[in-house]
């Protein structure tokens, strides 16, 4: 018989042997739990196409961040869901103090100074377009845009954001937003770019949760085509000379290929989110029975961080806080 002088099954053999070998962990530490506030009191109101994620107001969210803090997560992105009558062309209310998101920042800041507080800064969640940026006669323009998420970025600072994260794909906007920050003496406060953010299929669950679909056309001319990898090299750069701190991937599990490519190609911490169809598409499939929900979950978050990524946004961080803690 053929003498097999190596045999990779031996390193498989026991748990702990294929403890020992395991080339790629996934901890709590890494995670970034997006969560959402909207106005009102004593609301908890689940996203339908979102399975186990909700809507607070702020007391019931300061609520739910004591049970996450208590489970080790030490991250959140804050995403506030707007009624329309508070919408209007320049987002003002995303930097006139006072307002819900700006309160809301402020005071998880105040109740739980330890947490790492991620914003998300565009328009289209105060738009009355429902776009990114600023529209003028249907167009999209990014200029008069890095204005006014300059006063966001800044208000948000303000209100004690830890790291601002840029969502709106506008030219020029990391830049703008540093300059901004810098100026105002937040030099502390870090920029998570959202460097290579596709205009996907997989962000409807997302757009119900805070009732911001554009009112017309799409995202193509500001997010990038699906088809495109080298493209995100030159977005990469760009953000990089700005003075990004980090570069996301959005979405995650379709691109892990770019999570790979800016990763080697990069030397700072490199993000991705796995966003929320994503997500509805394992929780739902588990719900059916179709497939083990926790096991496909954690094999894809090992995917995301395998491909190169250091954090991982992802709606799951609670339930792996509450698989790790047994």
């Amino acid at each position: 018989m053929f003498q097999i002088p190596r045999r990779p099954r031996r390193n498989r053999r026991t748990a702990a042997i294929r403890e020992l070998v395991q080339e790629t962990t996934l901890s709590v530490s890494h995670l970034i739990f997006p969560m959402f506030v909207v106005e009102g009191s004593g609301i908890k109101s689940e996203i339908k196409s979102m399975p186990d994620i909700y809507r607070f107001s702020l007391d019931t969210l300061l609520e739910e961040l004591k049970e996450v803090t208590d489970l080790g997560i030490q991250s959140i992105c804050l995403f506030p869901n707007y009624p329309e009558d508070k919408k209007d062309k320049l987002a003002t209310e995303s930097y006139q103090q006072g307002t819900l998101y700006l309160q809301a920042l402020s005071t998880i800041k105040e109740k739980f100074p330890n947490l790492t507080l991620m914003t998300d800064v565009a328009m289209d969640p105060y738009s009355s377009d429902g776009h990114d940026g600023y529209v003028e006669n249907g167009q999209i323009i990014n200029d008069i845009t890095l204005e006014i998420l300059g006063k966001m970025a800044v208000a948000q600072a303000k209100a004690g954001a830890d790291i601002i994260g840029p969502s709106d794909m506008m030219d020029g906007r990391v830049g703008h937003i540093r300059s901004v920050l810098d100026a105002e003496g937040y030099t502390d406060v870090s920029i998570m770019s959202y460097t290579a953010k596709y205009a996907s299929a997989f962000y409807g669950p997302f757009r119900d949760a805070l009732d911001s679909a554009p009112r017309f056309g799409d995202k193509k001319t500001y997010q990038m085509s699906p088809a495109n990898a080298r493209e995100a090299l030159v977005e990469a750069q760009l953000d990089l000379e700005e003075g990004a701190d980090f570069l996301m991937v959005k979405p995650a599990l379709s691109y892990l290929d770019i999570i790979k490519l800016l990763n080697d190609t990069f030397d700072v911490p490199i993000a991705a989110y796995n966003v929320s169809g994503e997500y509805a598409m394992i929780k739902t499939a588990s719900q059916n029975g179709w497939i083990e929900g926790e096991r496909a979950m954690l094999e894809v978050l090992m995917s995301i961080r395998r491909a190169g990524a250091k954090a991982i946004l992802t709606y799951f961080a609670k339930e792996v806080a509450q698989v790790q803690n047994g």
